[in-house]
């Protein structure tokens, strides 16, 4: 990082040894101490950069994000070239705006002529009225097209989300995500209602105030031109550091909207911990590194803005110098010199707005960048072009020889070979690690096997539509996610057509209707975000009501039971009894009630099945079970058993 500037006597050369002056040694250490912060904090912010977005700094794909976003366009053409007309009339309208000016003065006001300047007059209220009338129109279609557009990308940023994959969404934060959604997807309104006609109106502005100077006097023209060199090397300087500095703000926003939103979903975990310092001291250093970012931006539009506007001062100041010195020698007229000035005026008036545009354009190119990565994300799991919809199910599932791995070089699943008969209760037992929600997981197809293949009544699943085997499964997890709204949407979100008499039946069955019953609203009570207003064990009823409602073929309980207290447990094994009856079951379970009863009891250890059978058949082997039993499950027995 460049060292502050700080002026050094002329005879000594600054060496990382120099020791400044008593006078300059204060604010050395006090700006060398800020620029050692800001380098920390910024190694620390770009380690928490994604990889894809790190990659890209630096980049430019102007040309090819335009082409895109124009694509989005192609629906509302009609509206886009109605809105092009209008623009082109209001630009030529303002440009003919000095031109009339001139004419009044010269013909009207020199001539003394009232009659002339009435109708000169009359003439620029006339253009300026259609000049607004025409603008107004182009506003209100372009407003109207950017608004839909950017409803139609975010909503089909949201489908797009909803099909990629659970390994997807296990990497990428919500925050982030809800970046793209809303900051991202939002910027483009801001580019699509006022940049696109916005530039073209300067464009066209610009090119007809050049035709008009050069036709009203060349000479003052040639002065007019002689400051262009200094915008473009302005401009040039704008152009090159401008697009990263934007990238960089849009970065460091989604890192704090990602981790604002994780602290704020695990606020009783940090208050637990008392974990708030430290967090704020995190939450400070990203909220630094996005201040800083947007400091380099300003600091840049501090600079081109107020130059723009001086080489325009400049500009019309040696325009009427030379203008004043003709008109003295009769050379030009008053009207003409006026005319002139205000085209001057009016010359770096697109070019101020061409850079403002550009200054939105590179921030949505910014946003773009990043939308678009994950538009053209694919999913890792696609329905087969030729799949075909699963027919109503029995419930026979079979593994053949099924290997698995999230990461190639880190095998999960090594050659698993499993039979479940329609209607059979299979349990799932084995170690942290062993790969048993992996199982569960494949069955519903979030992930396809590496080898192998997993059967539903002889059907691989890879060759039917994931919407028809899902229907047909019911799935609890150990950690049970509620919607916010009722309790009656929730335990309907499974089947959006059941009757409130269908609904109230199903919670009956699992042992929740009691507890809803209670409630202040019963089934109508809110359960806030994430059923924060219910208890753990209440979230768990709530969600196997849900899913004795959506009537599954196949049953997957992934640790169900697992934050459900004793006492709640008892009430509701009849509830799961009777969920479980007449389809084919897959529990992961710890606790040994729900384990001995299983039909089929399959010992996993390292990604491979080492056991296989009935509770009493896997003790008398006093294998890898009966050691799970006795180390891990007999204290437990006890304790359930216990009257206490």
């Amino acid at each position: 990082m460049a060292e502050p500037e700080i002026k050094m006597p002329k005879t000594v050369k600054r060496t990382e040894s120099y020791t400044p002056p008593i006078r300059y040694r204060t604010l050395w250490r006090r700006v060398s101490a800020e620029d050692e912060e800001r380098r920390i904090r910024e190694e620390k912010v770009r380690d928490l950069l994604p990889e894809e977005e790190e990659d890209n700094i630096g980049k430019v794909y102007d040309a090819g994000l335009l082409k895109r976003l124009m694509g989005y366009l192609a629906p509302y053409k009609g509206r886009t070239i109605w809105a092009v007309v209008m623009m082109a009339i209001s630009s030529l309208l303002n440009v003919a705006g000095p031109w009339l000016i001139g004419r009044a003065i010269d013909d009207g006001i020199r001539a003394g002529s009232l009659s002339q300047l009435r109708w000169w007059t009359l003439l620029f209220v006339a253009a300026m009225f259609f000049e607004w009338i025409t603008n107004r129109e182009r506003i209100a279609i372009m407003a109207y097209v950017g608004t839909k557009i950017v409803a139609d990308t975010r909503s089909e940023l949201f489908r797009h989300l909803h099909k990629l994959s659970l390994n997807f969404h296990n990497n990428y934060s919500v925050g982030r995500l809800m970046s793209r959604l809303i900051s991202d997807v939002g910027i483009l309104q801001d580019f699509i209602s006022w940049s696109i006609t916005g530039l073209a109106r300067s464009g066209f502005i610009l090119i007809g105030i050049t035709v008009a100077m050069v036709a009203m006097n060349w000479q003052l023209a040639l002065v007019t031109f002689a400051m262009v060199p200094l915008m473009y090397l302005l401009t040039n300087y704008w152009r090159k550091h401008v697009r990263t500095a934007y990238r960089a703000t849009r970065t460091r926003l989604s890192l704090i909207n990602g981790y604002l939103n994780e602290s704020l979903s695990g606020i009783r975990v940090t208050q637990s911990f008392t974990r708030e310092p430290a967090n704020y001291k995190h939450f400070t250093d990203l909220n630094r590194s996005y201040f800083d970012a947007n400091i380099q931006a300003t600091t840049l539009t501090a600079l081109f803005f107020p130059g723009v506007d001086f080489i325009g001062s400049l500009a019309t100041a040696l325009v009427v110098g030379v203008g004043g010195w003709l008109a003295v020698g009769d050379m030009l007229t008053a009207g003409t010199l006026v005319a002139f000035v205000l085209y001057v005026e009016r010359f770096f008036e697109p070019i101020r707005e061409l850079a403002q545009r550009y200054n939105t354009f590179q921030a949505t190119m910014a946003g773009c960048e990043r939308l678009f990565y994950l538009l053209d994300l694919k999913p890792e799991i696609e329905d087969h072009p030729q799949a075909k919809t699963l027919p109503p199910i029995r419930g026979k599932v079979e593994f053949d020889d099924v290997k698995f791995a999230y990461k190639q070089e880190e095998p999960i699943l090594r050659g698993v070979t499993l039979h479940a008969e329609p209607g059979e209760h299979v349990a799932l037992v084995g170690e942290t690690g062993a790969g048993k929600s992996t199982v569960v997981r494949l069955i519903a197809r979030f992930f396809d096997v590496s080898g192998g293949a997993v059967k539903i009544d002889g059907h691989d699943i890879r060759e039917v539509t994931q919407d028809s085997l899902r229907s047909q499964l019911g799935i609890v997890l150990q950690d049970p996610f509620l919607f916010k709204g009722t309790v009656a949407d929730n335990i309907r979100y499974g089947r959006l057509d059941a009757s409130d008499a269908e609904i109230e039946a199903a919670a009956e069955a699992v042992g929740a209707h009691d507890f809803i019953s209670r409630l202040s609203d019963g089934y109508q009570t809110d359960v806030g975000e994430n059923g924060v207003n219910l208890s753990g064990g209440q979230r768990q009823l709530v969600s196997f009501a849900r899913a004795l409602l959506a009537d599954p073929r196949i049953l997957i309980l992934d640790e169900a039971t697992s934050s459900v207290d004793t006492a709640t447990e008892k009430i509701i094994e009849l509830g799961v009894d009777r969920l479980m009856e007449g389809r084919t079951s897959f529990v992961i379970a710890h606790r040994l009630s729900t384990i001995v009863s299983a039909d089929k009891i399959v010992v996993m250890d390292r990604g491979e099945i080492v056991e296989m059978g009935k509770h009493d058949e896997l003790l008398e082997q006093r294998g890898r079970y009966f050691n799970l039993y006795t180390m891990q499950w007999a204290a437990q027995s006890e304790m359930e058993l216990s009257p206490n």
